[in-house]
């Protein structure tokens, strides 16, 4: 129980110093961020770039990265969330309106994160350049969840662990299948 106590502390510290440490101007930012993001655009809108502009590599890029993106939100957003029931963090916590605009869905873990960690770690062995490109809008993706109160940092974190685990899991298993396979 020490353990839940002192990670209930550091999430609230944690959302409430990102609320009110990071700028207006940066928010906005992080929001417009997110709302590219929102329902993976920002993600497929890179992977049918990459594909249009990178031949055979840009499409291998891509190919990974959108299965991994899909593979984090089915395991987020479609177990995770159903199975976690966590209410949003309370709106007092942050000092401004962006808190009255927030999902009424599980709060755990961040299905953002985990489809923004997926892509880009999924596209970086494949096209290096890019996943550092992607690695921005990412992280701002993840940041912005904890500013604006729509979750608590665990949140944030545990999507990132469900994207770099669907990351892994794209850029294994064939290997593995084929190892094992008769």
């Amino acid at each position: 129980m020490r353990v839940l106590t002192v990670l209930a502390e550091v999430d609230r510290v944690g959302a409430q110093r990102t609320a009110r440490e990071v700028p207006p101007g940066v928010g906005k930012l992080l929001s417009g961020v997110e709302e590219a993001a929102q329902s993976s655009k920002l993600w497929c809108g890179a992977a049918v770039a990459m594909a249009c502009l990178g031949g055979w590599r840009g499409r291998r890029a891509a190919a990974a990265g959108l299965v991994a993106l899909t593979a984090a939100q089915f395991v987020s957003n479609g177990l995770c969330k159903q199975l976690a029931d966590r209410p949003r963090p309370p709106k007092e916590w942050f000092p401004h309106d962006e808190v009255d605009d927030r999902p009424d869905s599980s709060s755990f873990p961040s299905g953002h994160t985990a489809a923004a960690v997926a892509f880009t770690a999924a596209v970086a062995p494949a096209w290096p350049a890019v996943g550092v490109a992607c690695a921005a809008p990412a992280a701002m993706v993840a940041l912005e969840r904890v500013q604006s109160g729509a979750h608590y940092p665990s949140d944030v974190a545990a999507g990132a662990v469900i994207g770099l685990a669907a990351a892994w899991l794209t850029r294994h298993t064939p290997r593995l299948l084929l190892r094992h396979w008769p």
